[in-house]
């Protein structure tokens, strides 16, 4: 436990202590947020001899979740120095008891809060080599559309920027297995998917600019002098208004029938349906296709890296950092089937690379809306 601190919404507001220290692994980015609410009652026990000396501790802590008769008690015992035997003792009895030893918390989700979905952006999807590549894109498209779906309430409460972040990269995965994995659909299927998944993500663009731009805020101050301040805090109190406006119309994008009736009917046609009309690669090992898709992209990075100098228009470097992208969804797509080791740190170092060409391709957009 630590002292709350009033009104703080993100980790990185907090004040050090265990509980900060204890969820470091959380991107400061991310607000913390409320999943369920209930009461939490502590009862500390000593369990003593006849001579009343406490041979064994139990802590009892019962959760009990508000509106429902759901709860769960987690139990913690403590030895005493000198009474190992009645420690034992202890817990013999309590595995008579039917009682488990359970160390993952989200059971705990999974009993006190009705209807919970874990959520975890990078889901891996598992294939196996034998499997076919029509069935493999099924596999990945389903569930990057189930992730990006997972974001709609984040966005509609704009709980912190990261929720139309994940959104957007989900579709954006989705949208790469479609146009990388040629030959799995039909020429004329893929230009239909092609145009439904672009249709999606066209209104999330400039609210997701926005957003960079507002979270890099006190950067610019530190860059530019103090007697230019003034004139800073009035250029991102356009970007925040501008910003207003485009949550509104994203959140009317996201709540209109027009949407719920495409993304659905798109959830729908990958989630077992024969509606899909297979390619000439549909029935292509995954296994072989992922290695021809993966080195075939590999060399067309090489190619465009090779002749990059001081004098590369950005556009070309833009170009680089693309078919990086593309690159890096394909290894992450198919990164069940090669040795797990190997292929992390091939994903981590071209990772870094793209964080790089990340950075430059902001500058450039931020230096054409400065202007």
């Amino acid at each position: 436990s630590q002292d709350a601190v009033a009104g703080s919404r993100f980790i990185a507001d907090w004040s050090d202590g265990p509980i900060k220290k204890a969820l470091n692994f959380v991107s400061p980015l991310r607000q913390v947020l409320i999943v369920g609410h209930g009461t939490l009652s502590e009862m500390l026990v000593n369990a003593v001899d006849s001579e009343k000396k406490t041979q064994v501790r139990a802590n009892f802590r019962t959760f009990q979740a508000k509106g429902s008769d759901a709860q769960i008690t987690l139990l913690t015992l403590q030895s005493i120095r000198g009474y190992d035997i009645a420690f034992e003792s202890m817990r013999h009895k309590i595995d008579q008891l039917g009682y488990t030893e359970e160390h993952d918390v989200s059971i705990m989700y999974d009993r006190l809060i009705a209807d919970y979905q874990p959520y975890n952006p990078k889901t891996v999807v598992a294939i196996s080599q034998d499997e076919m590549a029509f069935q493999a894109a099924h596999d990945i498209i389903k569930t990057y559309i189930e992730i990006a779906r997972l974001n709609e309430p984040g966005i509609l409460a704009d709980a912190d920027s990261e929720f139309l972040h994940d959104y957007r990269v989900s579709l954006r995965k989705v949208r790469s297995v479609v146009s990388l994995f040629k030959g799995v659909y039909s020429d004329e299927q893929t230009q239909t998917l092609k145009q439904s998944f672009s249709d999606l993500m066209s209104p999330t663009g400039r609210l997701r600019d926005l957003d960079v731009y507002l979270l890099d805020r006190e950067h610019y101050f530190v860059l530019l002098p103090e007697s230019l301040h003034e004139g800073l805090s009035i250029l991102f109190d356009l970007f925040e208004t501008e910003r207003n406006t485009h949550l509104k119309k994203m959140r009317a994008h996201l709540k209109s029938p027009a949407y719920n009736k495409s993304i659905n009917s798109l959830l729908s046609l990958f989630s077992g349906s024969d509606d899909l009309q297979p390619g000439t690669n549909a029935d292509h090992s995954a296994y072989l296709y992922a290695r021809e898709l993966i080195w075939k992209r590999y060399r067309k990075v090489c190619k465009i890296a090779r002749a990059i100098d001081l004098t590369t228009a950005d556009s070309e470097v833009h170009d680089l950092r693309i078919h990086c992208k593309k690159l890096r969804y394909l290894m992450e797509f198919f990164s069940p089937m090669f040795p797990a080791k190997k292929i992390k740190g091939l994903i981590r170092a071209l990772k870094l690379l793209q964080d790089n060409l990340g950075l430059f391709n902001d500058y450039l957009v931020q230096q054409d809306s400065l202007h």
